[in-house]
């Protein structure tokens, strides 16, 4: 009698796969296997092959169709050597695949996110440190007179403000609108008067792709 033999599923290559049923077998050893497939096996031309798996540990088995469907002579009763109990849940091993490949894409979709998250926001410790220096530059030019102001460093100035201003917005850096705006405790932090209108503006303050980076300081009335 063939004696059943443990396999690699690595190993089916000389193995062309037919249509079986799948389900759940009890043997008569008391353990539970799940079929996988019925086949032919093409290397040593012995007819057809029934492959299947311990529910235990996964191991994976095969042996001939006539045996696995054939009987065992045990204390001299003669009993099935497999016996069908279910079939087990619809297309379980697609099911398995697909929940796989789902908690994957989850997991792809999360990093992307968080990636785009960390790229958007690395900014800011940076920005920290430049924009005073764009607030400097906008503040040299606030007390110029007109003809002043046509002197050719301080058009110069203007236009590397300009410039400047150019290159936060390609960034999704936006100022943030405060004179004679209501005030905004998300936006703005009062650091004089009482009241709800914006007198005036301190401190610029700044947002990044619509996430507050810096309050603007104002004065209330």
């Amino acid at each position: 009698m063939k004696e059943e033999k443990k396999i690699n599923l690595e190993d089916l290559e000389g193995l062309e796969i037919g249509e079986v049923k799948k389900g759940v077998y009890l043997c008569h050893t008391g353990n539970e296997y799940r079929v996988l497939f019925e086949a032919t096996d093409t290397k040593d031309h012995e007819g057809k092959v029934v492959v299947y798996q311990s529910l235990k540990d996964n191991g994976t088995w095969v042996r001939s169709k006539e045996e696995f469907l054939g009987f065992k002579e045990i204390n001299g009763v003669k009993k099935k050597r497999f016996v069908f109990l279910r079939e087990e849940e619809a297309d379980v091993f697609e099911n398995k695949y697909l929940r796989a490949l789902a908690d994957y894409q989850n997991l792809l979709k999360q990093t992307g996110k968080e990636k785009a998250e960390f790229i958007k926001y690395a900014l800011a410790d940076f920005l920290h440190n430049i924009l005073p220096i764009y607030d400097h530059l906008k503040l040299s030019m606030k007390g110029l007179s007109e003809a002043e102001a046509k002197n050719p460093w301080a058009q110069g100035v203007s236009h590397v403000l300009k410039q400047f201003k150019e290159v936060l917005a390609q960034h999704g850096i936006e100022e943030i609108k405060t004179v004679g705006e209501k005030f905004n405790h998300d936006l703005m932090e009062a650091i004089d008067g009482s009241g709800e209108k914006i007198k005036q503006e301190v401190m610029p303050g700044y947002k990044l792709n619509g996430k507050v980076i810096r309050p603007a300081k104002v004065i209330v009335e």
